[in-house]
């Protein structure tokens, strides 16, 4: 097996790798007007293609299709690759609802029925 790759097969590896990865995702960084693929997202940071990214810095939406997943605080950190690295200094789940002014009783009714 070949353990040594000419250099610029390693890099069209990589970009094809990358390309692929951005295709397949639905998850989108939205700052602005601008919507972008994410390459990938984990805890901490998402990473986006370097060609695709602006300067990114700031208060940006994170979206799965178009589900809003989360409301981020991100700063650019490094390059891995073809690929920006961004860190969340703070990263808010959105809710589905709308925020409870009280504490629910344990034995509240779910639902009220109709009168008949």
């Amino acid at each position: 097996m070949i353990e040594f790759l000419p250099k610029e097969i390693e890099d069209g590896l990589a970009a094809a790798r990358l390309k692929a990865a951005t295709k397949k995702t639905r998850l989108r960084v939205q700052s602005g007007e601008d919507m972008i693929p994410l390459v990938r997202l984990a805890g901490n940071h998402f990473a986006i293609e370097k060609d695709l990214a602006p300067r990114l810095r700031g208060l940006v939406d994170i979206y799965d299709g178009a589900r809003h997943l989360y409301q981020a605080l991100v700063v650019a950190t490094s390059f891995d690759g073809e690929a920006v690295v961004f860190e969340f200094k703070r990263n808010t789940a959105t809710a589905n609802g709308p925020a409870l002014d009280f504490a629910p009783e344990d034995d509240a009714p779910i639902g009220l029925l109709p009168r008949a």
